[in-house]
């Protein structure tokens, strides 16, 4: 987008127009070392397995977006569920070094290094022949961040920071940094950001470009922009306020035909796909009173959904009247007894709306003239929440969860914490009339994908228990474990994982544990 490069011309122009007789004032160096293990069971699919799902003839003419690649044991990515299936065991390591340079002038800049890595995909010797090889493996050191920063602008209490750099607001609901339980890959963007902050408020204004469609290309790229403001004047809360556009531009056609198709395209309206836009506002409250603490956030999502459309195709054209249209939630509210171990107890919930109109009639069905119909969920953006060490990676969502919990401090430096939680879906899938023996689905009326099943709701309940040992200010231990009752609803399937695009549906019904152990050092 032009308008968006002037933007980020206009803002390294200004930067550059600060003194330029800044002299280093202190350099500091800092880092931090993560190492967490991870063992899972009953959750992996095993492809080669022959559990009778649902095959794409049982579901011809439905568009059902992500999950068009059924086979006979179930989407691609499903989960097991089943105690016949393997388990997964693997260490992650992630290491940041970082320099902060402080210049005179208010100038400051700062560069990070990181790198992600599974124990055992680098190692350089064959211990069968002894042969040391030192091969290229990859990127895997990157430049996680990058940015120069002015204060003081104008002076005003203004800050700009250009280049690639976290951003994180709020309690980062919709936009953190990736670095919660497992997978912490992190999460930075390349950004222009613009800060004004008092001790009665603070406003955020910023913008990001998260893809490059190409250097010859005018609008084929996703930006995200947003406005973030905070009212600090009350003593022990904050109150804030936000709008987020995501805008996607790049391209999308179901086909590429000649003059006389795309004439018939245009003469129908059909394959006319427009940029996604969506838009996020919210409102969110947090901080305590008294012994009491409260988290509150809600957020509606709106604006064209033609990226999600376009994964609703039954045959040829997808869905490009596609809208989002969604609400959600999320609340927490705990009180800390004044007491030896100071436990805490805490309830809270959320609410992710979400569509599945993956259904088709009889007349549907049969009709050649139907429209695809996407089912939109409400979009999680880049949370840094994950409502369940199984079924959610910061995308769960058409569901609503109650969870709640008591956490205590033994001591100073250990902490205990035992947290419940239940899940159910919001909007089922309806899935092919069919009757299940032994673990198997066997379709009642083969290939009329409109007779239809609706799928069970319930996801299951979840208990977890950690424990979080603090050495020293720097240097911390961890270890937890979490164990999946899993209900009728994981099992038969329902479309809660990848914001309401991924399918839950696994072979079996076997619960499902989770066992971490971790370390982390911070410098």
């Amino acid at each position: 987008m032009r308008k968006s490069m002037f933007l980020v011309l206009a803002a390294v122009v200004v930067l550059a127009a600060t003194p330029a007789l800044a002299e280093l004032q202190n350099v500091i160096v800092g880092g931090q070392v993560r190492i967490r293990g991870n063992y899972y069971t009953n959750t992996q699919t095993n492809i080669n397995r022959s559990n009778l799902h649902w095959p794409a003839g049982l579901l011809s003419g439905r568009s059902i977006g992500t999950g068009s690649n059924y086979n006979w044991d179930g989407v691609r990515g499903a989960i097991g569920w089943d105690d016949k299936e393997n388990s997964l065991g693997y260490v992650e390591q992630r290491t940041r070094l970082n320099v902060k340079a402080d210049f005179s002038n208010e100038v400051a800049a700062f560069i990070e290094l990181d790198s992600y890595d599974i124990w055992g995909e680098d190692f350089r010797s064959d211990y069968i022949t002894g042969a040391d090889s030192r091969a290229w493996t990859g990127d895997d050191v990157e430049i996680y961040q990058a940015y120069i920063e002015a204060n003081e602008m104008f002076g005003l209490p203004l800050r700009l920071r250009v280049g690639r750099q976290e951003l994180s607001f709020g309690s980062e609901w919709l936009v953190g940094v990736n670095d919660t339980s497992s997978g912490f890959t992190g999460l930075s963007f390349d950004a222009v950001r613009l800060t004004y902050a008092t001790d009665m408020f603070s406003v955020d204004a910023f913008m990001a470009q998260l893809f490059e469609g190409g250097a010859f290309e005018e609008d084929e790229d996703i930006w995200l922009y947003g406005v973030y403001a905070s009212y600090l004047g009350l003593e022990d809360i904050v109150i804030d306020a936000y709008w987020l556009w995501l805008r996607d531009a790049r391209r999308l056609s179901d086909t590429d035909l000649t003059w006389f198709g795309e004439w018939w395209e245009d003469i129908f309206g059909i394959d006319d796909y427009d940029p996604t836009n969506l838009h996020t506002v919210g409102l969110r409250g947090a901080g305590t009173i008294g012994a009491f603490d409260f988290e509150a956030e809600f957020a509606y999502q709106f604006g064209e959904a033609d990226q999600v459309g376009y994964l609703f195709r039954p045959y040829i054209y997808g869905d490009d009247s596609a809208d989002f249209s969604a609400w959600a939630g999320n609340l927490e509210v705990g009180y800390t007894f004044d007491m030896a171990w100071q436990p805490r107890v805490w309830v809270g919930g959320a609410y992710f709306e979400g569509q599945d109109k993956r259904d088709i009639s009889w007349w549907e069905w049969i009709s050649p003239f139907s429209s695809p119909r996407a089912s939109v969920s409400f979009n999680r953006l880049f949370s840094n929440w994950e409502y369940s060490q199984f079924l959610d990676n910061t995308t769960l969502s058409n569901m609503w969860t109650v969870r709640g919990g008591v956490q205590a401090m033994p001591t100073e430096s250990i902490e205990l914490a035992l947290i419940v939680k239940y899940f159910r879906a919001l909007e089922e899938f309806d899935a092919p009339a069919h009757i299940t023996l032994g673990g198997w689905r066997i379709p009642i009326a083969p290939f009329f994908s409109f007779w239809t099943m609706q799928n069970d709701r319930d996801l299951g309940i979840e208990t977890e228990l950690k424990a979080t040992y603090h050495y020293s200010e720097d240097l911390v231990f961890e270890a937890g474990w979490a164990h999946l009752f899993v209900d009728d609803g994981a099992t038969d399937g329902t479309y809660v994982l990848f914001n309401g695009l991924g399918f839950s549906g696994g072979t079996s019904d076997d619960d499902a544990d989770y066992l971490y152990l971790e370390t982390r050092i911070q410098f």
